[in-house]
Order: C-alpha cells, then structure tokens, then sequence
C-alpha cells in the first residue's frame, strides 16, 4: 500500500516537473529562432542628427499616407470574413473583395517601397553599405506577421 502511494506521489512529481518545464517557453518566437539584425532599432548606426529627422519625417509621412489605406483593407478583410460566415456565400462578391483587397496590399507595398527609397537617398555610400547586411525588408517593423507571434 505505502508502496504505490510512493509511485503515484513520484508520478505525480515527474508530471508536475515536465509540465513546468514545457510551460516555461511561453508564447513567443519559439527555441532556435530570434528576431534577426534590425528587430527594432535603425540599421544604420552612424545617421546625423539630420539624417535621423529626415527619415523620421518620410516615415512620418507614410504612415499619415498609409493610415486610410489600412483602414480601407481592414473595412474589406472584414466585410470578406463576414461574406463568407453567412449561409450562402456569394461568389461574384468574395472574388471582388479579394481582387480590391490584391489591389489595396499592392498600393501599400508601393508606399512602402517608394518610402524606402526616399530613406536611402538621405543615406551616404558608405551608411547605404551598411544596409546589405540586413538585407531586403529588415529594419523597422513586424513584417507580415503583423506582430501576431505566429497566428496566421
């Protein structure tokens, strides 16, 4: 009797322990991954006082470009979510929604590259160098994920 109350208190120990130990990695980015050069501060160290508020009025800019733009998507991706919970889809309309949805994410991926260049034409030779290291679409920002820590 004390025998198997000594087992089971030991396997209850043994799940306590492992289950610790897998809830300790938490939500995030996951084991073996980071978030890369870039995550969050400028790849360009050496910027000027100017340079620095140069690009942050082009990025400024942007965004007050860019907001209505995200909130047209956002209306759209809603509406298309809405479209298709209901009891009969219609085709016509989902397939229009998308197609306005392809066009809006292609007019920001305009902004953002047409932004882009604009930072880099502050940049000299030798700071635009610097920006190979961290190689297309790193610097500021979340990318497509959106922030989301891996939730599609």
């Amino acid at each position: 009797m004390k025998k198997s109350i000594l087992i089971g208190m030991v396997a209850v120990f043994a799940l306590a322990l492992v289950a610790s130990a897998a809830m300790a990695w938490g939500p995030g980015y996951g084991r073996g991954l980071s978030v890369g050069p870039g995550y969050g501060s400028t790849p360009v160290s050496n910027l000027t006082p100017e340079q620095s508020s140069k690009i942050q009025a082009i990025q400024q800019a942007n965004l007050k470009d860019i907001v209505p733009l995200q909130q047209q998507l956002f209306a759209k991706k809603t509406e298309l979510r809405s479209l298709w919970l209901s009891q009969n889809p219609d085709q016509a309309k989902i397939n229009a929604l998308q197609k306005d949805i392809l066009n809006i994410n292609a007019r920001l991926q305009e902004k953002a590259t047409n932004a882009r260049f604009e930072m880099r034409k502050v940049l000299t030779p030798e700071q635009q160098a610097q920006l190979t290291v961290y190689g297309p679409g790193m610097g500021y920002g979340m990318g497509r994920m959106g922030g989301r820590m891996g939730r599609w």
